[in-house]
Formats: structure tokens, C-alpha cells, sequence
């Protein structure tokens, strides 16, 4: 039965005999040099027919993308026994014992132990049935992605953001993918780290982009970066003819610090005590809309990450300048989404918008 396991493999063709299946395969009590496997309560001894004898067989011809024996297998395994599987795919039986008998002879090993209380995989039935079932996921996520081709002709994807992303890199990928997607709508929703989180695990949000976000086994982590915070300050401060400002010359202007209800306070503020440096900001708040604002239409000085600034940077509201001779804690930049079978389409083509912003502003 040459090329049997290859079907298999690459999930193209059922396994199909000739046309004048009794020429091919013959069923013997006794047949030398070939072994015998055993499943429930059948007992088979198969041969192949020398092709002097029937002619060449014809090739097997495509009958559909995902060959039936995946399911054969995979449910024998989690029935234990051929005829629970029979009953479970309401397949005869013996149909399915056929099939499992020829695969053990092209193989050379049994794939299932008979045992008194059912069938149990052999080793080589537990690697055969590894690929069985990634195989089988993966052309589920496949079926689920050529539906959601559906979608892109309308329906709604939700980005889960900070208020700083929002107003700058979330608008950005929405408008250029809505310029190729217009039937799609796009909703920005600017809310916590915390909230983006729970957001995505419920369901009210498809994508989520923020910093620091903690880690979840019900979220994809599609693209990450350290995105360290530096000093942000109008382009015409006195401080911007400086391609990196020491720390302590921040002190001269007034500070604007994150309020203690948001993790980027805690990073700014242990900066400041490791280095030695006792200060008093001017402004506390939990907003990156009123820390940029305050930034541009001052001397004081927010500390930011580039991104927060992204739109302000290019229209040369604001820039950005690195801390010399200190280095501001980690500060995580992440795009999750859900972890679970079949994404909608329209959410992972808005990601991989938004990754590229972010690939470009980060290059």
C-alpha cells in the first residue's frame, strides 16, 4: 500500500482501495513474512497482491483536504476501543479496523495494545497520534480563518490602549487599516493596564496595548519591546540642545510625576533615590494626555517613553531625550490578544498594523 503513510502526513487523500478492491488486497488465514495485529475482537492477516497479478493500481484520487483517518485514530485513542469510535463517528466498525490495519502493516508497528479492558497507544501510536492531533487543530484554526474571510466585509475589531497609545499609535494602525478595511469599524477604548487585561480575557476587547502588562495564559504576547522612559520637553526648552540630559539637570525645571495609582510613579520616583537626588515635582497626575500637555506649554519636563509621544514627536510638538547617566527600570511595551482557537481575521490583520507602527518607530 505504497504512499499510505504519506496521505496521512500531509492530510491530502482518503485512504482508498482500487476500484476492484478483492484484486488488490487479499484477507488470508495464513500469509508468511507478515504480521498479524490484533483489534477487538478481529483478527486479520493482510497482504498485498503482486502487481503481476492485478495490474498496476490506480492512483488514488483527492476527495477532500482533511483524510478521515485523522479522526479514526484520534478517536479510537480517546474511546479505547473500535467500537466506541464506531458509535462516536458513526462509522462501521470494521471500516475503521480496515483502515487502522493497513497503516500498521505500511508502518511495521502496532499503534494500538489490545488490552482486556480496551485499546491503549503504543509508542509509536503516541507519536503518530501527536501529529494526528496538532494536525487536526491546526485545520480547525485554518476552516476558522477562511470563514472569517466573511467578516472583513463588516463587523467591529476593539483595541484595548492606554490614553498616551490611544491618541497616537492605536489611531495611526486603525486609520491606515481602516483605508483598506472600510467596511470594518474600529473602537479605541483608552483604560487602565489592569482594565486592558480583564477587557481581553472577557471578551470586550480583541486587541490590548500597554506597558507593564501582567502575564496570562489566556493572552498571545504578539509583540513586545523595553521601551525605557526619558525626559520629554518642548523642542524649544532649554534642555533640548542636549542629545541626553543628566539627571540631576532635570531639577532645575519643574518635574511632572505620574501619580502613585500608575506603576510609571514608582520608576521615576526610585530613579530619583538611587541617584541620590531629592525632588519635589510640580505636577502629579494620572493622565499622559495632561503630562504632555503641561510638557509643551512649559519648561517642565515629563518622563515618557517614545511612544507615548508618537504623534507630538512627528507634528514637533514634543521630543524625546534619554536620561545619561541613569537608567530608568524596565518599562515593557506589549500587543496581546486572546489565546484560543480561531482569531477573527479582522483583529490579527489590525495587529499586525499596529506592529508595524511599532516596528517602524522602533527601527
Amino acid at each position: 500500500m505504497e504512499g499510505l503513510i504519506d496521505s496521512l502526513l500531509i492530510d491530502l487523500f482518503l485512504i482508498q482501495s482500487p476500484t476492484n478492491a478483492t484484486d488488490a488486497i487479499k484477507t488470508e488465514v495464513s500469509v508468511s513474512k507478515k504480521k498479524c495485529f490484533l483489534h477487538g475482537a478481529c483478527t486479520f492477516r493482510v497482504r498485498y497482491a503482486d502487481p503481476r497479478e492485478t495490474g498496476d493500481r490506480p492512483e488514488r484520487q483527492p476527495t477532500m483536504l482533511h483524510s478521515r483517518l485523522l479522526r479514526y485514530l484520534d478517536e479510537v485513542a480517546r474511546s479505547g476501543s473500535i467500537r466506541g469510535a464506531g458509535e462516536k463517528l458513526h462509522i462501521a466498525p470494521s471500516a475503521i479496523n480496515k483502515h487502522l490495519l493497513l497503516l500498521e502493516e505500511e508502518i511495521g508497528e502496532p499503534l494500538f495494545e489490545r488490552l482486556p479492558r480496551g485499546l491503549r497507544p503504543t509508542p509509536a501510536g503516541e507519536i503518530l497520534l501527536a501529529h494526528v492531533r496538532r494536525t487536526i487543530l491546526e485545520y480547525r484554526q485554518v476552516e476558522a480563518e477562511i470563514r472569517d474571510l466573511k467578516t472583513l466585509q463588516k463587523g467591529e475589531v476593539i483595541i484595548a490602549t492606554v490614553t498616551g497609545l490611544a491618541s497616537g499609535i492605536a489611531s495611526t494602525a486603525a486609520a491606515s487599516f481602516c483605508a483598506h478595511h472600510p467596511h470594518i469599524k474600529i473602537s479605541i477604548r483608552a483604560m487602565s493596564g489592569r482594565e486592558i487585561l480583564d477587557a481581553l480575557v472577557s471578551g470586550e476587547a480583541d486587541v490590548g496595548l500597554g506597558f507593564n502588562l501582567a502575564a496570562s495564559p489566556q493572552l498571545e504576547v504578539l509583540w513586545e519591546m523595553d521601551t525605557r522612559l526619558g525626559a520629554v520637553i518642548a523642542p524649544n526648552h532649554a534642555l533640548a540642545r542636549m542629545e541626553s540630559i543628566p539627571l540631576a539637570y532635570c531639577t532645575s525645571y519643574p518635574l511632572i510625576f505620574a501619580d502613585q495609582s500608575m506603576l510609571m510613579h514608582g520608576i521615576v520616583a526610585d530613579t530619583f533615590v538611587e541617584a541620590g537626588i531629592s525632588v519635589e515635582p510640580a505636577f502629579r497626575t494620572n493622565s499622559i494626555e495632561t503630562m504632555k500637555r503641561l510638557a509643551a506649554s512649559s519648561e517642565s519636563i515629563a518622563f515618557l517613553s517614545k511612544f507615548d509621544i508618537a504623534e507630538e514627536y512627528r507634528q514637533e510638538i514634543l521630543t524625546y531625550r534619554q536620561i545619561r547617566d541613569r537608567v530608568f527600570s524596565r518599562n515593557v511595551l506589549s500587543l496581546v490578544r486572546r489565546e484560543k482557537v480561531g482569531h477573527g481575521l479582522a483583529s490579527l490583520l489590525l495587529a499586525e498594523e499596529i506592529m508595524g507602527v511599532l516596528g517602524a518607530m522602533s527601527g
